[in-house]
C-alpha cells in the first residue's frame, strides 16, 4: 500500500468535463498542486452518497482556504457514472476521476474484491498529495467511515 512520502504512479484516467470525454496524467493532475484525493468504493451507493461526497462538497472553500488546488474524488467506475453523479451531489468543486479497470487502486494497493457485489473496487480513504508526493493516507477499515472525511482532512490541513 502506498505510504506517506512515496510518489503517486504515473496513470493516465478517464474523465468528463463539461460534457466531453478527456484524459488526464498523474502529472496534470498532481504536479505543482497541493490536492485532496479521496476514494469511495462505488457511486451512488449510501455512505458515499449520503456522507462522503457530501461532506466534500460542504467544506470545499474551507479545504481550498487550507492551500488545496484541487479536491479529486476517484472510483472503480466508468467517466459517465462519475460525471452523473457529480451532477446528482451538486459536486461541482469536485473532479470526478474515473478508475475504470482499477488500475490507480489497484497501483496504489488500495483495490479490494468485493466478489458479486462488484468486484474489485476502491478501499475508502482520503490523502493529501502535494506536488505527486502523498504526505498523508486516511485509510478506512471495511465497513467504515471514520478517517477518510472532508473534516478530518480539513483539521490535518489546519
Amino acid at each position: 500500500m502506498i505510504q506517506a512520502g512515496q510518489s503517486l504512479p504515473d496513470m493516465t484516467f478517464s474523465l468528463r468535463e463539461k460534457g466531453e470525454s478527456k484524459e488526464a496524467t498523474t502529472a496534470d493532475l498532481f504536479s505543482g498542486k497541493k490536492v485532496v484525493l479521496f476514494a469511495v468504493p462505488g457511486p451512488f451507493t449510501p455512505t458515499c452518497s449520503e456522507a462522503h461526497v457530501p461532506g466534500y462538497v460542504t467544506l470545499a472553500d474551507k479545504l481550498k482556504a487550507q492551500g488545496v488546488d484541487t479536491i479529486i474524488c476517484t472510483a472503480v467506475s466508468d467517466a459517465f457514472v462519475m460525471e452523473a453523479w457529480k451532477k446528482d451531489q451538486n459536486a461541482d468543486e469536485l473532479l470526478m476521476l474515473a478508475d475504470g479497470d482499477a488500475s490507480f487502486a489497484k497501483a496504489l494497493g488500495m483495490d479490494m474484491d468485493t466478489g458479486a457485489f462488484g468486484g474489485i473496487r476502491s478501499k475508502r480513504y482520503s490523502m493529501l498529495v502535494v506536488d505527486g508526493k502523498v504526505e498523508k493516507v486516511n485509510l478506512e477499515e471495511p465497513g467504515k467511515f471514520d478517517v477518510s472525511d472532508a473534516q478530518t482532512m480539513l483539521e490535518q490541513l489546519s
